[in-house]
């Protein structure tokens, strides 16, 4: 990668997460909350400011209390905040969520005139862009607009200037009108992009046509069942012209698939799960984290598992996130990479 004056700059959600402090408590039995922040783009963004990179965050909070929280946090975490507008007439998000391990973690978006999704291009043109080495999209920042033609104007922009792009894919469900719009977008965005990151359900979903693969068990959990060949559906997002597709596969690790039609399976690390919220972001900011180094895809992987590992044995995500030493002390201690 070309010398840039910033490492890494993620764009999209930012919230204040309030967790259930009754772990293993039913939705409807709990006691109280933890304050905590959250969001895919902050996630990883702190995520990469705790393993050392000089990294940026490019979301919107509301002129309120919330948002003020969220800043303060980043700030105090090394991230660069220069680059989130304050948008007085949304609101900064908020989300629920219940913690009842082994499979169940119901969460409750309140994104209703969030001030994330008012991200526009002119806060795109302020964030200098092109002075990044790698930018990171995210999938729900293109539900609507106008942050949808944001993320399509940032990626121009980091093509134009030698920048690279890697999305999350990053599929919610309910923050999309029609789960087809969802794969439509997906689609048109990825011939900008280098390298896409997503579990089987999200890259599914990105080659959805037919609502009917859907089935929705709980309107409190954001991830459907989505049926298909996943195969196929690889194949159709590595025929878009991305270089590489990332899938992760929660305790199993991660898969790396190449245009070429490669795959090279990188083993995860067993531990024992607490919350699995985060743990996607986490295995993010340690992929990114080893492409910053210049490291083989495979050794990103591992250290991405590594941080993805450390945060599903915590309660919460970015205020959980790991550092540099506690990664590398993880990963010598469970094989080495």
């Amino acid at each position: 990668m070309a010398n840039k004056k910033y490492d890494v700059i993620t764009f999209g959600r930012s919230s204040i997460d309030l967790y259930s402090q009754n772990i293993g408590s039913a939705f409807n039995d709990i006691q109280g909350f933890d304050a905590f922040v959250g969001g895919s783009p902050l996630n990883i963004a702190v995520g990469c400011a705790r393993l050392g990179v000089n990294a940026s965050l490019l979301t919107a909070v509301g002129n309120d209390k919330v948002g003020e929280y969220i800043v303060n946090f980043l700030n105090k975490e090394g991230v660069n905040t220069q680059c989130i507008p304050i948008k007085n007439t949304a609101r900064s998000s908020a989300v629920v969520l219940g913690i009842e391990p082994p499979d169940k973690f119901p969460l409750v978006f309140y994104r209703d005139n969030a001030a994330d999704s008012q991200v526009d291009i002119d806060d795109v043109d302020k964030a200098d862009i092109s002075e990044y080495r790698i930018l990171l999209i995210n999938g729900t920042a293109m539900n609507m607009e106008p942050s949808r033609s944001a993320t399509f104007y940032a990626a121009e922009i980091a093509n134009k200037n030698n920048v690279q792009v890697v999305l999350d894919l990053d599929f919610r469900a309910d923050q999309w009108h029609d789960y087809r719009a969802y794969g439509i977008t997906m689609r048109a965005v990825l011939p900008r992009v280098k390298i896409a990151i997503g579990t089987e359900e999200e890259i599914l979903a990105a080659t959805m046509e037919d609502t009917a693969q859907v089935t929705i068990k709980d309107q409190q959990i954001s991830a459907p069942e989505i049926k298909g060949d996943i195969d196929e559906s690889i194949e159709r997002l590595l025929s878009t012209g991305i270089e590489t597709l990332i899938v992760k596969r929660g305790k199993d690790g991660a898969s790396i698939y190449g245009m070429d039609g490669s795959r090279q399976d990188v083993p995860g690390f067993p531990v024992d799960v607490l919350n699995i919220l985060g743990a996607g972001d986490a295995f993010a900011s340690g992929f990114l984290y080893g492409v910053l180094q210049e490291w083989d895809l495979y050794k990103a992987c591992r250290m991405g598992n590594a941080s993805g590992a450390h945060v599903v044995t915590q309660k919460g995500c970015a205020n959980f996130m790991p550092t540099l030493k506690e990664s590398l002390n993880f990963i010598e201690k469970n094989g080495g990479f």
